[in-house]
């Protein structure tokens, strides 16, 4: 496994078509927590809000691996009825749409946890 150290160093391993779309997915993580900082977490590129970490993603052979943590899992269940989910993951296959509009929303409700920790 290499050890990247920028999200730009991550996203360059991959073909073209996926780096698309990462960048795409990056973007619309910045729009939604303008103020997190980018950073590899995981071996993976994360966003960190507050010092925590808000919402990571990866690329894989079939899918982008989305990962917003548990509770956003779960509020927004009805959302993936399409996508294959586990405990803190959501898989986003490379063969149909990438859901930019519900990373933006998924990272804006990530977004108000961090600032209003229960």
């Amino acid at each position: 496994m290499t050890a990247y150290k920028t999200i730009d160093e991550y996203i360059a391993q991959f073909p073209k078509d996926v780096q698309v779309i990462l960048q795409n997915i990056r973007k619309t993580i910045q729009k939604a927590a303008p103020d997190a900082t980018e950073v590899i977490s995981y071996a993976i590129p994360t966003f960190k809000l507050n010092g925590k970490n808000l919402v990571h993603f990866a690329a894989y052979k079939n899918h982008i691996g989305f990962y917003p943590g548990s509770e956003a899992i779960g509020v927004f269940v009805d959302d993936f009825k399409d996508y294959k989910v586990s405990k803190g993951t959501v898989q986003f296959p490379l063969d149909k749409p990438i859901p930019y509009s519900l990373i933006e929303k998924i990272t804006r409700f990530r977004v108000s946890q961090t600032a209003n920790p229960v």
